[in-house]
């Protein structure tokens, strides 16, 4: 027996039964010893089949038992190729210093790119600018200075975002980097400082959408128009908080790189958490110009390469055959057709053809942005532009994504093309999307942009209405002073219509649960099982004001037996008085969306309650959340069961439904007392240590220590 096992490969070894506990697919062998009996494991690869999401997170997930496989709904632990801040790097700045970080893990990860508010000359933000880049020069870390672009399109053009990686961001737009086949995800300024400390955070990773294309974009229509339409018809939450992934045929191949980066930018207003593309011929021949050119410079590119690049033809990564989805779409891009979204929402959409009828009158009009000012777009607004002039008493505002992407159009003319039909050029940066810098909407105006986001009062007054287009409509739009395509300046109506999709909902409807088929470790200290009654709260979209009103956020003094009296104080002036120890609240879907305020997630605990159920978070709530050590798990059987029970019953807004359960954390399972069984997420110790240790400011601070 003994010498059957030295044959063995390393994969079987001695291993404590806590760890044996936890394995997938282990086969245990037991030999008598002078110290009593050895366990020995054998460890057989996880077979089951994983999609694209999940075998990149798989390269970028750390700490994982020995054969596993991470799948939707996992807590993991993540070490990110690169990790981006922007203006707001000074913000976590103070993060970093605050939790007592002295210094980077690892200074090649961070990028700083200074982007947002780079219109503004003041002292005062000279001075932000000018201590941002004095502590990226102390620590050695890479640094854009404000003009060189938008921090995310510098991300693709340097190599920081490349396929098959995992690159995150404080910014809610680094989705764009799936356009290139690599998962970007937004995290928050305190998941940054951890990065910058401990070269590591955590992610739950999120359900995953299959969007499939077929048949080819007709003439006239965009990538922008893909995405716009995908908001507008899919505006009730379909994919809010889910990865999607894009496949396609013959349609696929024939959107450029640059129509990919658009769509997969925007999948964040569609409610995404990351949107990512195939990594085909298309991206690797983009990638192939893209070395040629940084070829041509004085040393070698540090990440853009020829040797790089044909690695991603010769170890392609691919979803396996059989993976799972929760959920299926199917978009025929012949169909499609120039769309234009609002006024003041992403939610809105309307065929370019029905708004043209209106005779909307526009005061302003934009070509900026991350999601739309690349070369392509510029040239195509400059097509439009060539031989006219933008209309009496239209303002046309015009900014590259970056420095590079300026040049380019400068040598090859167009620029120049823009310019003469009366556009205004702004520095290669954010601006007017964001609110800030010149040409902002005033009250009563109405502007087209071909930016990302249309939010009411976000381009300037809120008494203001904001549409969103492709840059070809919008420069269209520019020269004939009222919402139009490029047709009707020559006499030609638009055509439209509904693109024909189909949708099928793949999960189940028992649960959403954590993809693990055996039980996670459990943390020395952590609550692996919970008894208690559900708390219903009953409202969807409730958000952090309802949960902790924003006349406490600014003071800072507040102590926590106040924060625990005050919470949920908007919505229901009795809840704290309702709550009883160990309560387990269940709310609505989009529970926390609004503000990012961390003190509803802390406020909830001063109060007593350890865990949350909902139908689905605001991504923003569930990281300042799990960050503070509160639980949070997607359930949304349990509200529809507990919808269910008292439907029809007298409006409680804070309901004691008498349902007793024990929920067991680490295995993923939540049983009602006397009835139903429902699977839950499994908490894996990503999430674990973070509530043993206090959330993830403590997490970090004992790395440091230790």
């Amino acid at each position: 027996m003994l010498a059957h096992l030295a044959a063995r490969p390393l994969s079987q070894r001695l291993l404590p039964a806590s760890t044996l506990a936890v394995l997938r697919h282990v086969t245990l062998y037991a030999v008598p010893s002078s110290s009593g009996v050895r366990l020995f494991a054998s460890v057989a690869p996880d077979a089951r089949p994983q999609n694209l999401v999940e075998q990149i997170v798989q390269k970028y997930a750390v700490d994982l038992p020995a054969g596993s496989k991470v799948f939707s709904g996992d807590f993991v632990s993540i070490k990110p190729e690169h990790v981006m801040t922007h203006d707001n790097t000074g913000a976590v700045m103070g993060k970093f210093k605050s939790i007592g970080a002295a210094k980077f893990k690892n200074p090649r990860q961070p990028v700083f790119t200074l982007d947002h508010d780079v219109q503004n000359k003041t002292e005062k933000n000279l001075a932000k600018y000018r201590g941002i880049e004095e502590f990226a020069k102390t620590h050695g870390v890479d640094f854009y200075p404000a003009g060189r672009g938008i921090g995310h399109q510098i991300l693709i053009e340097e190599g920081y975002a490349f396929p098959y990686t995992m690159t995150v961001a404080s910014d809610s737009h680094s989705n764009m980097y799936g356009g290139i086949g690599s998962l970007g995800t937004p995290i928050v300024r305190t998941d940054a400082a951890a990065i910058w400390a401990t070269g590591r955070t955590w992610w739950q990773i999120p359900p995953v959408v299959r969007v499939e294309f077929i048949n080819t974009l007709p003439e006239g229509a965009t990538g922008k128009d893909v995405i716009v339409a995908l908001c507008g018809l899919f505006n009730n939450d379909e994919v809010l908080n889910t990865a999607i992934e894009f496949v396609g045929g013959e349609g696929m191949k024939k959107l450029s790189v640059d129509e990919r980066l658009t769509i997969s930018n925007m999948t964040t207003e569609w409610g995404a958490l990351a949107g990512v593309f195939p990594c085909d011929e298309v991206t690797v021949e983009w990638y192939k110009k893209r070395a040629a050119i940084l070829a041509g410079r004085s040393s070698e590119h540090p990440r853009i390469t020829a040797q790089r690049v044909q690695a991603l033809v010769d170890s392609p990564i691919k979803a396996d055959a059989g993976a799972r989805y929760a959920k299926h779409l199917t978009l025929d891009l012949a169909t499609v057709t120039p769309y234009v979204s609002g006024p003041n929402s992403v939610k809105v959409a309307t065929p370019l053809a029905e708004l043209e009828t209106k005779d909307i009158t526009i005061h302003k009009a934009y070509l900026v942005s991350c999601v739309n000012s690349r070369a392509s777009d510029l040239r195509a607004a400059a097509r439009v532009l060539k031989g006219r002039k933008v209309a009496p008493g239209v303002e046309f505002y015009i900014a590259a994504a970056s420095s590079e992407v300026q040049k380019e159009v400068e040598q090859s003319g167009e620029w120049a093309d823009l310019i003469e039909a009366g556009a205004r050029p702004l520095i290669a940066g954010c601006g007017p999307c964001i609110g800030l810098g010149a040409g902002l909407l005033k009250d009563g105006e109405v502007g087209i942009s071909a930016t990302n986001r249309n939010y009411k009062g976000r381009m300037g007054s809120p008494n203001a209405q904001a549409y969103l287009a492709s840059p070809a409509v919008v420069a269209a739009s520019a020269v004939a002073g009222r919402i139009c395509g490029p047709g009707s300046l020559s006499g030609t109506t638009a055509s439209g219509g509904k693109p024909l999709i189909t949708y099928t909902d793949l999960a189940s409807e028992a649960v959403t649960s954590s993809g693990s088929a055996a039980p996670a470790s459990v943390v020395d200290g952590f609550p692996a099982t919970l008894d208690g009654e559900l708390l219903f709260c009953d409202q969807d979209n409730l958000n952090t004001d309802g949960i902790y009103p924003g006349k406490y956020t600014y003071q800072d003094d507040i102590p926590p037996q106040k924060m625990a009296e005050v919470v949920m104080e908007n919505y229901d002036t009795s809840f704290s008085a309702t709550v009883k120890k160990n309560d387990i609240l269940v709310g609505g879907f989009n529970f926390g969306t609004g503000s990012s305020r961390e003190q509803a997630a802390t406020a909830l605990l001063h109060r007593g309650i350890r865990l949350v159920l909902a139908g689905s978070f605001s991504e923003t709530f569930k990281r300042n959340a799990i960050n503070n050590g509160l639980l949070v798990l997607e359930t949304p059987s349990i509200v529809r069961d507990l919808r269910k029970a008292f439907e029809g019953k007298d409006k409680v807004l804070s309901r004691r439904t008498g349902w007793n359960v024990h929920v067991d954390l680490a295995s993923g399972k939540l049983a009602v007392a006397d009835s139903k069984e429902y699977a839950i997420p499994a908490v894996g110790r990503a999430a674990q240590e973070l509530v043993v240790e206090g959330g993830l400011e403590q997490w970090v601070k004992n790395r440091i220590e230790a």
